[in-house]
């Protein structure tokens, strides 16, 4: 017998399009004082147990520096998250902004990522699901990527887990 479970869908609704201010604005106050090897197995669970509670149907992945310190594969995710992970992780590295945000950017230039950027479209991806995790005073020492949603639930489910942790008194 199934259990009737909130889908993510209905947590993160498709709303309208984020501005480049409003994600912009994302990142500037989703900024960690840390980020230890603990941080990224807490914030790693806190989204897995999102994810399950959500049945949603995605890969986890949190890196610093180039290391990665968490990985999860939940049910219905495939191998090929694993690669749109490395493809939109490639982006915050590059870039120095969430994968979402740098795909928005293009978009408000009248072009696209994939026309205008001159990367290979098979190692870059510029879809939602990438976040940079900045440390004040230090910046950009890894990322947090989730995939196997739509880019922008992918981008807002990266982001509300962001602000639940940081909003948390440890911090």
């Amino acid at each position: 017998m199934t259990q009737n479970k909130p889908s993510i869908t209905q947590r993160i609704a498709p709303e309208l399009t984020p501005t480049v201010e409003e994600l912009e604005a994302q990142e500037r106050h989703l900024v960690f004082q840390h980020f230890t090897y603990d941080d990224a197995w807490e914030l790693g669970s806190l989204l897995v147990e999102m994810a399950r509670e959500r049945q949603a149907p995605v890969a986890i992945d949190i890196r610093r520096g180039g290391q990665q310190l968490f990985h999860a594969a939940l049910r219905g995710s495939a191998p090929d998250n694993d690669a749109w992970i490395d493809r939109k992780r490639k982006v915050v590295e590059r870039f120095g902004a969430a994968s979402y945000l740098v795909g928005t950017r293009f978009r408000a230039k009248g072009s696209t990522f994939e026309e205008s950027s001159r990367l290979d479209p098979d190692e870059y991806a510029a879809h939602g699901g990438s976040f940079p995790i900045n440390v004040e005073g230090v910046g950009l020492i890894g990322t947090v990527t989730v995939s196997g949603l739509p880019q922008l639930q992918d981008h807002r489910f990266v982001v509300e887990a962001l602000e639940q942790f940081l909003g948390d008194d440890r911090k």
